[in-house]
């Protein structure tokens, strides 16, 4: 398993441009270009430049799926963890929009915890250790989730990923 971890992440940091989506019918396009529409705006503040953003979202977007996990999910913990901030370091050393600790790159990648700051592939090791921890734990996010930062069976931090969750769920709408 590992070895086709490793091989992803190291295709994602080859990888320079965002994933460009794809559908495989038009009702999926659709729902996409809606959401794109909906979440966009809820990022102005953050990301006020237009291309910044839809590159942010196309790869959140792209990364969460590839991952099987719920993009509001995703956008919920890197609400919490980052707060969008693409150079955030935690008083730990977690780096970048989903902050990944550097330890990471080696057991996954090449060493190399500079390429965190790289968006796609902090999104994806994001995603990858989420679902990595969602599996461990058979699908239950708040223990999910608390693993992923560090302190399962406590409430604080699922609670706020899945409050911020919420926001960033638009499929009511």
């Amino acid at each position: 398993m590992i070895d086709s971890v490793r091989s992803a992440l190291s295709a994602a940091v080859a990888q320079a441009a965002p994933p460009v989506p794809e559908f495989h019918s038009t009702e999926a396009r659709v729902a996409y270009l809606r959401w794109l529409g909906a979440a966009s705006p809820l990022l102005l503040r953050r990301k006020p430049e237009w291309s910044e953003r839809r590159e942010f979202l196309d790869t959140v977007w792209y990364e969460s799926r590839r991952a099987g996990l719920d993009t509001a999910l995703v956008l919920g913990l890197i609400e919490v963890e980052s707060n969008f901030r693409r150079f955030a370091i935690s008083v730990a050393g977690a780096r970048g929009y989903t902050q990944v600790m550097p330890f990471w790159t080696r057991v996954l990648g090449d060493g190399d915890a500079s390429r965190l700051f790289h968006m796609q592939t902090n999104l994806r090791f994001g995603c990858v250790i989420l679902r990595h921890y969602l599996d461990r734990e058979r699908g239950d996010l708040f223990l999910g989730l608390g693993r992923y930062n560090g302190s399962r069976g406590q409430a604080p931090y699922p609670n706020a990923v899945l409050a911020a969750r919420r926001r960033w769920d638009f499929s009511a709408a």
